[in-house]
């Protein structure tokens, strides 16, 4: 079938006549309740582009940027704010080597032109088919996101009232708003002309993607949660801490994913080197391929809880504290500082609410990360001397231009302003990191702006800087306990005589040194009992073990092992040592194991890797903290004693009761890797199966570090049953690993499940 060019002009004619009633439903949907005026001289512009002339022989095009915003169009400034930035300088022109942009056409139908041939004309009637489809993809739907400088308000167009807030003109697009899209202006053209030319124009791919559609929006106005009751508080920590319960399982559950996935590289790498006979290099780089391309847990951990609504304070923007957040709380990730509403951006170092959103007009400051991304910086703690963002050049903290008074900067300067306080996050390096760059982001409480100025810096480009103070009344700097866990550290061979009783209560028994430290009183207790690094099982346990068996693996143990088959087909630890999900029962590799000692499945029998310290506590009478940082569901030691019969616990409780009985625990295993929020197919894991354990701890004469440990009904560290030394299952070790990340010389706490109400501990500690 073939047309003419009768054919193209009827059916141009045809989307002229319709077009009045397509422009008016656009309208409806993208501009709302603009003023009539306005609209009409737009869609006007839009209709001269898309159903008139699209292409002419020498076109030119003019830039337009998305920005990354919900539904919101440009106003003019106040001139009582403060002076705009320059508007940035135009685009270079595009080179031959480029990809082909869309050619902005003429005011004139393309038909008028001569043309030599049908078959270009087809290929223009084609291409006019595809845009116009691209027109309706992009601006048909419900959800439109219209980039902000769209469709500015001209100069002579009259006032209106605008229902949606208006964009502030300082703000930052979000980093998720990078659209390939450019629009090109013709020198020659008029204003009128040019005005008539705007158009969406693809550059990369010629496609239209619009931005994804947000679950929760960081709202408009800004609230400080003040005078909450010590109860109020404590269910704002649970619930703190029950969100990062999730955080940390799903990041974990992503690791076991990832290394099933490289696993399965591997193999399929080996096994097409072994049919093609080729070296062993190829498997090496599919191996290389495959980490460079790994998933991020934080980041699909973050991802997944934000679908889920799972993100705290998105209802508003909280200044100052964040009820449940407390000083010197550590986070391995930026993206955890998001997933709480302590820090709302992934990359920039100053949050703030922008003027489009602030009741005032304004962008107001919130938060700002300190980790020595500025040359310009000055960090004395309670002091900061904070360097405004901008003027850097890319991955490195020099300055190659002077910085603007725009975005996070003015953010700063009208929280001083109006005395809007801000929080202050620190990044530093840190032993026992898991992110790439060996940081770790610690909450260090909330600050004041007291000055700011502008000045040349280091590089001789200039730069604005901002006086902090600490408000008084606050915890202990999180920052500085992490350095003196660190110097106490360094200096383990010469400890301080006078608080520290003893460098080594295990006697060397630990792989580690186990300090204890009293600055209290003169109370030595501790030194009264002997040091039992595991727990003491009668003979009888391992003679009724029942039939020896273990896996015959040999480099280590792998997926089909016989360890793993008991453990229901997968293994409880991830490589790098983390318990996947808490379960009834762990079987580890044990001594009838052919595995090596290094095997991913012999984790907790290798003994205390944590630097832990017995301290004097006014609060729990003795606790335990821990010099190092203790990753979330990482092992931190066994709670040992003397195991004990029914009937010889009855017997020693004439005495006073001084054991431990491990069925009054607490359920807190399955708390870890619980994903019932995120995964409704989840089934909280009860295999295997043991039946009610019937023996006690006796610790009256024997006890490690564990036993000091207090007791909390929102503890941070969770006992896991773990068989390996044999396989009775009346009998299980009690292992201890940590429930969230705990920061160097916090208190572990336990839930022991029956405690003494007034000291919230159990009495055999005290």
């Amino acid at each position: 079938m073939s047309l003419t060019l009768c054919d193209i002009s009827q059916t141009q004619t045809q989307a002229s006549n319709h077009r009045n009633n397509t422009l008016q439903s656009i309208s409806n949907v993208v501009l709302g309740s603009q003023a009539s005026n306005h609209r009409n001289n737009t869609l006007q512009s839009i209709s001269n582009v898309v159903l008139g002339s699209l292409y002419t022989r020498t076109p030119t095009a003019l830039p337009l940027s998305f920005m990354d915003s919900s539904l919101s169009l440009h106003t003019p400034s106040n001139n009582n704010a403060l002076p705009l930035p320059p508007s940035p300088p135009p685009p270079r022109t595009q080179n031959s080597h480029s990809h082909p942009q869309l050619l902005v056409p003429k005011p004139e139908p393309f038909w008028a032109s001569n043309h030599d041939d049908i078959g270009e004309e087809l290929g223009l009637l084609t291409e006019f088919n595809r845009v116009t489809e691209l027109f309706h993809i992009a601006f048909g739907g419900a959800n439109v996101v219209i980039p902000p400088n769209f469709f500015e308000p001209q100069p002579a167009a009259p006032a209106c009232s605008d229902p949606l807030p208006s964009a502030d003109a300082n703000s930052d697009p979000l980093p998720s708003a990078d659209v390939n899209s450019a629009v090109q202006e013709d020198p020659n053209l008029s204003s009128s002309a040019s005005d008539a030319s705007r158009a969406i124009v693809p550059v990369a791919d010629l496609t239209v993607r619009l931005a994804p559609r947000r679950k929760q929006s960081r709202q408009k106005e800004l609230v400080r949660v003040m005078g909450l009751s010590a109860r109020e508080e404590a269910q704002q920590r649970d619930t703190v801490r029950r969100t990062r319960l999730v955080y940390d399982s799903l990041r974990v559950h992503t690791a076991v994913e990832e290394e099933k996935r490289v696993a399965a590289l591997l193999a399929a790498a080996a096994a097409k080197a072994a049919a093609a006979k080729k070296e062993e290099e190829e498997a090496e780089d599919v191996a290389v391929e495959s980490r460079t391309r790994r998933l991020r847990g934080d980041l699909r951990a973050a991802g997944l809880m934000r679908e889920r609504g799972l993100w705290l304070n998105r209802e508003q923007r909280i200044v100052g504290a964040i009820p449940g957040i407390l000083v010197g709380d550590v986070f391995l990730f930026r993206m955890e500082l998001c997933v709480f509403g302590l820090h709302g951006q992934i990359q920039a170092g100053i949050d703030y609410l922008p003027g489009s959103m602030s009741s005032c007009g304004e962008p107001i400051a919130t938060s700002v990360i300190v980790s020595g991304g500025y040359e310009d910086d000055f960090d004395e703690g309670e002091v900061i001397v904070y360097t405004g963002h901008g003027g850097q050049e890319k991955n490195s903290s020099k300055q190659i231009a002077d910085q603007k008074l725009e975005s996070g900067n003015l953010a700063l300067e009208r929280s001083m302003h109006y005395g809007v306080e801000v929080r202050v996050i620190r990044g530093m390096r840190y032993e026992g990191s898991a992110s790439a760059s060996g940081k770790v982001y610690v909450y260090d409480g909330v600050y004041k702006i007291v000055d700011f100025w502008f000045e040349k810096g280091m590089s001789g480009f200039g730069v604005y800087k901002f006086r902090l103070w600490r408000t008084e009344g606050q915890a202990k700097m999180g920052s500085a306990i992490l350095k003196e866990a660190r110097n106490i550290r360094r200096s383990e061979s010469d400890p301080n005589t006078v608080h520290c009783l003893s460098a080594d209560i295990s006697n060397k028994k630990e792989n580690v040194a186990v300090r204890l430290f009293n600055d209290i009183d003169d109370d030595r207790d501790p030194l009264n009992y002997e040091y039992l690094a595991r727990t003491s099982f009668p003979q009888f346990v391992f003679h009724q073990s029942g039939q020896d068996a273990g896996c015959n693996c040999v480099d280590g143990c792998g997926d089909g092992c016989f360890c793993a088959m008991k453990n229901g087909g997968e293994f409880p630890y991830t490589l790098q040592g983390h318990l996947v999900k808490g379960k009834p029962l762990i079987f580890e590799c044990g001594p009838f194991c052919s595995c090596p000692p290094h095997c991913r499945n012999r984790l907790t029998q290798k003994g205390l890797k944590y630097r832990l310290e017995v301290f004097r506590s006014l609060q729990t009478s003795w606790g335990v903290r821990s010099l190092d940082l203790i990753q979330a569901g990482t092992f931190i030691c066994e709670f040992a004693g003397v195991v004990l019969t029914r009937e010889q616990a009855q017997l020693i409780a004439m005495n006073g009761d001084s054991s431990i009985y491990p069925n009054r625990f607490s359920e807190r295993w399955a708390e870890w890797g619980d994903l019932s929020q995120v995964d409704p197919n989840y089934v909280r894991p009860s295999y295997p199966s043991i039946p009610p354990l019937d023996f006690s701890l006796d610790v009256s004469t024997m006890r490690n570090v564990a036993c000091y440990i207090s007791h909390s009904s929102t503890p941070n560290v969770l006992v896991q049953f773990v068989l390996y030394d044999h396989n009775n299952l009346m009998f299980p070790h009690l292992m201890l690993f940590a429930m969230e990340n705990i920061p160097p010389m916090r208190e572990l706490s336990l839930d022991y499940g029956v405690a003494d109400e007034w000291t919230g501990k159990l009495s055999i500690c005290n």
